[in-house]
């Protein structure tokens, strides 16, 4: 029997409510030592951020500590030694989601777009995601967007492109969702204050709406995750048993609809707290230094 299998079986039905933070522990070693899908990845360690240039070696460092636990990574950029990340990945046996960073400044955006287009050229981008939640930042319009989407899917014919953004946007640019290869929503009860034991239903609801508009094209889970430390938003409290909890779900979830899942993120990063707040630091599976946070 294959571990795939042993493990759905094993999982399935647990109330997960009934377990220990050990038992929720061990899970995540399981879960993790047969691989998920997929993870967001930064190789950013303390006091670095989207502004610092990255090297090979930092770049094969810390993707060797999370290779053994996932079939897929998903990239953010495509500048600033980011390029990088896709072919060290598929040395290390990875597929990469190839994320294209695009914002209000053009001429970085075309950078972006020259570096992924090579990456896809070179085999190296199992999925463009071209821009993420650029639409609910308000830096591009849509036909701006649909600009950028259309010339990534005439430069790299064969490879899949989609656009990252939070569910609801694809029920309000359905331009932008026909435009897609594949449906990249984020999902996150957490910033929409759902409180952690109604996350789940809360998640699957939000998936439920991406499907409803995807037209049947495929829809993946391109972002979702819990904080373990920080300030609650409103009634979804930052913990490690509710995040640990969270996690677990996600995974489990994902296995028993087989859902193409990729959690948000495989580390720490401090540099997220000017934007999001004391909880942007505390997404991560493992530490800011490396040493796993769940298992």
């Amino acid at each position: 029997m294959s571990n795939y299998y042993q493990r759905k079986m094993s999982l399935a039905g647990i109330d997960l409510s009934s377990l220990t933070v050990d038992d929720l522990r061990a899970l995540v070693k399981k879960l993790l030592d047969d691989k998920v899908h997929g993870l967001c990845f930064s190789p950013y360690v303390e006091g670095q951020g989207p502004n610092t240039e990255l090297g090979e070696a930092q770049i094969r460092e810390r993707l060797s500590i999370i290779a053994p636990y996932v079939h897929w990574i998903r990239s953010f950029s495509c500048t600033k030694g980011n390029e990088l990340i896709p072919r060290i990945a598929s040395e290390m046996g990875l597929k990469t989601m190839v994320g294209v960073w695009l914002d209000d400044d053009r001429e970085t955006n075309d950078e972006e777009m020259t570096n992924a287009i090579q990456l896809a050229k070179e085999g190296h981008a199992g999925i463009l995601a071209v821009g993420n939640e650029v639409l609910l930042r308000g830096e591009l319009s849509e036909d701006e967007l649909l600009g950028y989407i259309q010339q990534a899917r005439e430069a790299a014919p064969g490879v899949e492109v989609g656009y990252v953004d939070a569910y609801f946007e694809f029920e309000d640019y359905p331009r932008i969702t026909e435009a897609c290869d594949v449906i990249l929503a984020n999902l996150y009860p957490f910033w929409e204050g759902c409180p952690a034991d109604y996350a789940l239903l809360y998640m699957k609801e939000m998936y439920r709406r991406a499907i409803n508009v995807a037209n049947g094209k495929r829809v993946i889970v391109s972002e979702t995750g819990w904080p373990n430390i920080g300030t609650p938003d409103r009634g979804a409290v930052p913990s490690y048993q509710n995040a640990i909890k969270y996690l677990v779900d996600a995974f489990q979830w994902a296995e028993e609809d087989d859902l193409e899942m990729f959690y948000f993120s495989a580390f720490d990063e401090t540099w997220k707290v000017d934007a999001e707040g004391d909880v942007g630091a505390y997404w991560g599976i493992w530490d800011k230094d490396g040493a796993p946070k769940y298992f």
